[in-house]
């Protein structure tokens, strides 16, 4: 027993009965493991002639490189054209908004609809259409106390004011109007429509260059009266400016002027140098 544990072909021949009949498959495997190696015999299990195929691969450093910085080149002369592109398309943008910006910078409820309808105005270049028609609108509200009830009435739901609108001014206005008009119904806001009317026309005067001027008086001022009072507030307003004077009577400052030019009051009538006298002491 201990022979066969030592010698593994021993083994197999008693099994087998006799060395010849052993598998030779079997051969191969118990001699590499007594042998370390393995054991000629007369069947080939390898072919005797090996053929090597040698795969040579040639390396391009030199181009790969190259042709990485080529294509890091090209994406950085698209992505720098790309950066261009986007300055000059934001310069164009910036310079139509500008093109379209209030020439005033107003704020508050009235201010941010007629900034909007002022820039839409621009750009469909229709501001003096738009003009026209707002002025139109606040002065039949002015003189029609039945439209004028209609725009102040909250009892009237917002559908039903759009709609009222839509129906009244749909053929006789342009669009930008329209939408202003039937924006204020929906956000039940028509009850502003104569202050919106009013900003608008400032910001429309503010960029043809002109200065609304009033001047109140006790008395009806003559045509030559109101020239000379136009004349003394050119000089005030600086050149390139033209002033729109309108005049209004107000017995109640017994003579002199009130002068309203901008957003400056300056009051030379006779009645607040009354009060300035009354107030002083005796």
């Amino acid at each position: 027993l201990l022979g066969y544990l030592l010698n593994p072909f021993l083994a197999l021949a008693y099994l087998f009965g006799d060395i010849s009949q052993i598998p030779t498959h079997l051969v191969p495997i118990f001699g590499l493991l007594v042998l370390g190696t393995i054991p000629n015999t007369n069947t080939t299990l390898l072919p005797t002639t090996i053929t090597t195929t040698t795969i040579t691969t040639t390396a391009k450093p030199k181009r790969t490189m190259l042709s990485t910085s080529s294509s890091l080149l090209a994406r950085a002369a698209t992505r720098s054209a790309a950066r261009r592109t986007y300055a000059a398309s934001s310069t164009i943008l910036a310079d139509d908004a500008a093109a379209h910006r209030p020439p005033l910078q107003l704020h508050g409820l009235h201010a941010r609809y007629a900034n909007a309808v002022y820039t839409s105005a621009s750009k469909a270049g229709a501001l003096d259409q738009v003009e026209s028609e707002l002025l139109a609108i606040a002065n039949t509200a002015a003189t029609s106390p039945a439209f004028a009830q209609f725009l102040e009435n909250p009892l009237i739901s917002r559908d039903e004011k759009e709609k009222t609108v839509t129906s009244l001014l749909r053929a006789k206005v342009c669009p930008t109007t329209l939408n202003l008009m039937t924006t204020l119904a929906g956000n039940a806001r028509l009850s502003e429509t104569a202050k919106i009317v009013d900003t608008y026309s400032q910001l429309m005067k503010a960029g043809r260059g002109e200065v609304s001027a009033t001047i109140i008086s006790a008395d009806p001022l003559t045509k030559a009266q109101t020239d000379a009072v136009a004349s003394a507030m050119k000089s005030q307003v600086g050149s390139g400016k033209k002033v729109v004077l309108s005049t209004e009577v107000d017995p109640s400052i017994l003579g002199g002027l009130q002068v309203q030019i901008g957003d400056q009051f300056l009051d030379l009538s006779v009645k607040s140098r009354i009060d300035d006298l009354a107030r002083t002491a005796v």
